[in-house]
Formats: structure tokens, C-alpha cells, sequence
């Protein structure tokens, strides 16, 4: 398909109805944004313009059982969310009347279980980050289901994706199996319990975008698939239906803190909605999102295209009247995370933005290098078995090196997946669009465009998935009028040229590569 044909074709996305435009009065102007994140929530109240007029996040706490095991009380997850609604709609200082839809953004693969009469949570949530259910994925790629797995949903036998912390809750938590045959229990990402939670328990639905991401979802058809709900042992009584992007999620009922009656009409998976945010609407456009993990997808557009290279294939989203549309995607589950392992667990820096300052003391990394692979390895090796490696330690070493080190393997991770996505397309990108916290780094941000050999270009919002969930949200009630009005919406901060030579990026993805082979052979 053209350049040219793919912009009429998403041009005709909200070809809004005067009725559907009409649902909203000229008072509600704001769009509420909810990110709900792995380690806390964030909320944004935007107006047409996409201006952030309020914003405010509340962290919850991290529980980690066993070596390997993440969990979070999902009850935290929602006080964080009704904490952080008050506090943005307060610094807005817009009455909540005056929001015409709300849109959701999640952490994707954590799974919720609850109970359908009392809402009660059935067990923590198991987080994208847990890797408890390793050796049963590894029975499931002995019997040989990858071909079949790959071929429906798309990804690889991993304990990221979410249909093993499925089987393992139905096999653990005394009497699940049966609540959940009966649709007693329900099952969700954390999309879907937020959105029952929002519609006072009227509404069990995904969006397409996450059920794509839990294995049990034909990504051919945006359907549940009856062979891999009997593959994991999941009942399709306790799963919620899938709808498109900017369906009707539901309304709000009974919260108090918001009046019933605002619609949920954007709903995505952080890091398809950071790709929507980033205007990255056309094939061969691509973004990366710097947070706990480091995530990277490639739109490409309504071919479903199955990685040769290590990468897995997900729905980017599916709009009204229009074909799902997918993308490459590569993610490296700690980035983020490892700055933060500097700071808790061995104090080299009190706070998390002081790793800038520390990491510039220095010219180079000095022979040291950190493979943070403190959760295995994700794309493009998936070693869920791996472990981080710190190598090249001599007398001279200090902190500053390390912190160069950290910074240098938050980069070199993306490269990897970059290399393997321009692989895949045939062609090398033009640039790379960049988002999320750790963006406000322009170490870092510098280190990525000359380790990559690419142009990184950072938006004025580098909040873009929660501007992602607005979008949609924006697009589902006609607040906004198309795709081209919202990628005029998007602007450019700052681009990060490339500033080494060829020769010298060679030598430091060999450096990096033989760091990354000790985390395989345990050298």
C-alpha cells in the first residue's frame, strides 16, 4: 500500500456522524487520561489541544514473593488510580462535568483475578515482569507449540505474555478452576479490572490491543481461539470480550470522586498507545518507550508480518471500521528498572535523575559493562533463565563507570532490537521517535542515537502513551476529527544526531555483544 492510500485510509478513521460529534456540548472539552503503570499511576486531564492542564501520579508498592516473582495487590493499583483522578482533577481545577471521555493505558500481561458478586481480589496480580511460570513454557516448547503459538498469536513461548500466570492461578488458588467455569471469577489485564472497576462491575471488556498480548487471542481474526484457551486450561466464561480501540468501554457508576455517565471510549496497551501517541500512524514508523522496560514497536500498517529475527508480531490497534492493523515489537524488560537497582539495592546514586551528572564524569565506560538482565532477556534471545552480568572490573573502575555502563546498556539493548527490526523490514529506518521518563536524559538520548546510527527525535510530550489513551479516547466521542488532525498535535522537542563514526559503533556493539554472550555461557 502507498504512502498516499494509507493516509486516506487512517484519514477515514473518525469520519464522525453529526450525531456522534454532537455527544459532546461545547463544556466538555477535557479528556481524562489514566496510565496505569508497573510501578504506579499516572493521570493527565487534556484539553482539545492535547495541553496538559493537570497531572499527577501515586506509586504502590512492588511485592516480590520469591527470587523471580512479581506481584502487586489490586486493590494498590486502584487507590493509586482514585488517588491520582483527585489530585489531576484538583490541579486542573475543571469540574469533573466537564470530561468527555476517559481513556485507559495499561502495564500489559499482569493478570488480574476477582470475584464477579463481591469484587474481591482471588490473588494478587502476577506482573508482566514474573517469570514463575519458566519451566511450564519450556514444557510447552519441548512438546513443540511454538509454530502453533507463533502462528496465532504472533509472539513467543515466554512467562512474560499472559496465558501461563492464567494456568498457573487455576492450578494454585484453591477452588479458581471451578468460579471460573462458572464465570464466577474473572480474569483481566489491568485494563479490564479497571474497567470493571470504573463501571461499578457493568463492564468485563479488553481492548483488542491487550488481549493480543496474553496468548489466547487469533490476532488473524481479534478473537479468543478455543485451542490455545484448552492449550493453557483457561475458560472463556471468565475472559472478557474483546472490542477495537475506541469502542464503548462503559460508563462510570458509583465512584463518588466522578459523576456517572462519562464514557471510557480509548483503551490500548501502554506501548501500543505510546505508538498512537507518537503519531506514529503509517507503516515503517516506529518509537521506542524508555520505563521499566525498554519497549520498541514498528507499524506494519494491516500486514500481519511474522519476525525472522527474535521480535514478536502484536496488534498496534483496530479502529471503527477499519482493519487491525499490527506491528514488530521488541522489548528488553529492565531499562528503567536497572537505573533504579543503582539507586535501592546498591546506593550509588540517592535519587534517579543523578545518573546524568555521574555518568558524564567520565568519557567512557572505562572496560566496564552491565548486562542488566535481572529478569532474563527478552527480545530478540528470550534466555528467561539469564541473569545480570557486571565484567570489565579492574582497580581503576569507579561508580561513574558503572553509571556510563548502565546508560550505555539501556541503548545497547534497543540497538539489538532495531538491528533485528530493520532486519524483518528489509529496509533501515529513517529515525526513531522516543518517550517516557527516562527521555529527559540527554546522555542517554545521545548514547542511543550514536550506538543506533540513527536520528532520535523527542517530543515536547513525552507523556505520549497517556497522550496515546487521550487520543483514542478524543477520537471514540469525536473531540477529535481524524488521524492528520492529531499527528499535527504531535511536536518535536529535540532531535539527537548521530555523533561517532562507524568504525567506532562496530567496536562497541562487539564489546557489548561478547558482555551479552557471558550472560548465555555463564563465563
Amino acid at each position: 500500500m502507498s504512502q498516499m492510500s494509507q493516509m486516506s485510509q487512517v484519514s477515514q478513521v473518525s469520519q464522525m456522524s453529526v450525531s456522534q460529534m454532537s455527544q459532546i456540548s461545547q463544556s466538555q472539552t477535557f479528556i481524562m487520561s489514566i496510565d496505569q503503570g508497573t510501578t504506579g499511576t499516572t493521570v493527565l486531564i487534556l484539553d482539545q489541544t492535547a495541553r496538559v492542564l493537570g497531572k499527577a501520579t501515586c506509586d504502590f508498592e512492588q511485592i516480590f514473593p520469591r527470587p523471580g516473582w512479581v506481584e502487586h495487590r489490586t486493590e494498590d493499583i486502584w487507590k493509586s488510580v482514585q488517588s491520582a483522578i483527585e489530585l489531576a482533577l484538583n490541579q486542573a481545577s475543571i469540574e469533573p462535568t466537564r470530561l468527555a471521555a476517559i481513556g485507559i493505558t495499561n502495564q500489559r500481561e499482569t493478570v488480574a483475578v476477582w470475584d464477579r458478586k463481591t469484587g474481591q481480589p482471588l490473588h494478587h496480580a502476577i506482573v508482566w515482569q514474573c517469570r514463575r511460570t519458566t519451566s511450564f513454557c519450556e514444557k510447552l516448547k519441548k512438546k513443540n507449540f511454538s509454530p502453533l503459538i507463533r502462528k496465532k498469536t504472533g509472539l513467543v513461548i515466554d512467562p512474560y505474555f499472559s496465558a501461563s500466570k492464567m494456568n498457573w492461578l487455576l492450578a494454585h488458588v484453591p477452588g479458581l478452576k471451578e468460579k471460573a467455569k462458572k464465570g464466577e471469577a474473572l480474569f483481566g489485564t489491568i485494563e479490564t479490572y479497571l474497567i470493571w472497576r470504573i463501571t461499578g462491575g457493568l463492564s468485563h471488556k479488553t481492548d483488542i490491543s491487550n488481549a493480543s498480548r496474553t496468548m489466547l487471542l487469533d490476532i488473524r481474526t481479534g478473537q479468543w481461539d478455543d485451542e490455545l484457551l484448552e492449550l493453557f486450561g483457561v475458560p472463556r466464561a471468565c475472559l472478557p470480550a474483546v472490542e477495537g480501540n475506541c469502542a464503548d468501554f462503559g460508563r462510570t457508576s458509583g465512584l463518588g470522586l466522578l459523576p456517572d455517565g462519562i464514557p471510557i471510549r480509548g483503551v490500548a496497551g501502554d506501548q501500543q498507545a505510546a505508538l498512537f501517541g507518537q503519531a506514529c500512524f503509517y507503516s515503517g514508523e516506529a518509537k521506542c518507550t524508555f520505563g521499566t522496560g525498554s519497549f520498541l514497536l514498528l507499524n506494519t500498517g494491516a500486514q500481519l508480518k511474522y519476525s525472522k529475527s527474535g521480535l514478536v508480531t502484536t496488534v498496534a490497534w483496530q479502529l471503527p471500521e477499519q482493519k487491525i492493523h499490527y506491528a514488530l515489537e521488541g522489548s528488553s524488560f529492565i531499562c528503567g528498572a536497572a537505573v533504579q537497582w543503582l539507586r535501592d539495592a546498591l546506593g550509588l546514586i540517592k535519587t534517579s535523575d543523578e545518573i546524568e551528572n555521574l555518568a558524564a564524569e567520565v568519557t567512557d565506560n572505562g572496560g566496564v559493562h552491565f548486562v542488566p538482565a535481572l529478569t532474563g532477556m527478552g527480545a530478540p534471545y528470550w534466555w528467561p533463565e539469564a541473569r545480570g552480568v557486571i565484567c570489565g572490573l579492574t582497580r581503576g573502575s569507579t561508580k561513574a563507570h558503572l553509571a556510563r555502563a548502565t546508560l550505555e546498556a539501556m541503548a545497547l539493548q534497543n540497538v539489538d532490537v532495531l538491528l533485528a527490526m530493520e532486519r524483518d523490514l528489509g529496509k533501515k529506518l529513517r529515525s526513531l521517535k522516543v518517550d517516557g521518563g527516562a527521555t529527559v536524559n540527554n546522555l542517554l538520548m545521545q548514547l542511543q542515537a550514536d550506538l543506533l546510527g540513527l536520528a532520535v527525535d523527542r517530543p515536547k510530550n513525552v507523556e505520549t502513551t497517556s497522550l496515546g489513551a487521550a487520543f483514542l479516547a478524543g477520537l471514540g466521542v469525536g473531540l477529535w476529527r481524524d488521524l492528520d488532525q492529531l499527528r499535527h498535535i504531535w511536536q518535536l522537542d529535540r532531535q539527537f544526531k548521530v555523533e561517532i563514526a562507524g568504525k567506532e559503533r562496530s567496536r562497541r556493539l562487539n564489546d557489548w555483544h561478547q558482555a551479552v554472550n557471558k550472560v548465555r555461557d555463564g563465563s
